[in-house]
């Protein structure tokens, strides 16, 4: 937009609010553009939250702090296990099991992405005249 264009806007038009949002936020809104890590939207955390406020009613006698403190622990690893495309069942499971028998020092090893990377790293290797082209 020319310099002298924004004279031509009325100062408290939906179009001026936007061109000065722009404005005000372009080294925020340029960021994802230099980091391939960072997304132009929070589209995934907004899903992610919509359920807490679809379910708030379900929760909202959980009989206890302690109650609502595990059910959101559980929350955020059912979750974590969907974005990482892991089956929450089955990561319960072995999580669940292996727990009692786990060192302290090697609980890491049990959060959803260690855990991913262990079981994949545990699969044998594929031998390219097994693999499928």
């Amino acid at each position: 937009m020319a310099p002298d264009s924004k004279d031509k806007l009325l100062p408290k038009s939906p179009i001026t609010a936007a061109i000065n949002y722009v404005r005000n936020q372009w080294q925020a809104l340029y960021r994802y553009t230099t980091d391939g890590n960072l997304h132009i939207d929070n589209n995934i955390s907004e899903r992610t939250l919509k359920l807490i406020g679809i379910g708030r009613n379900n929760w909202l006698f959980v009989g206890s702090d302690q109650g609502g403190h595990t059910a959101a622990v559980h929350f955020s690893f059912t979750a974590t296990c969907k974005h990482l495309d892991i089956g929450t069942f089955a990561y319960l499971r072995d999580v669940l099991t292996r727990l009692p028998t786990q060192p302290a020092e090697r609980l890491e090893e049990l959060l959803p992405h260690r855990w991913q990377a262990g079981r994949m790293a545990a699969l044998p290797p594929v031998a390219p005249e097994d693999s499928v082209h």
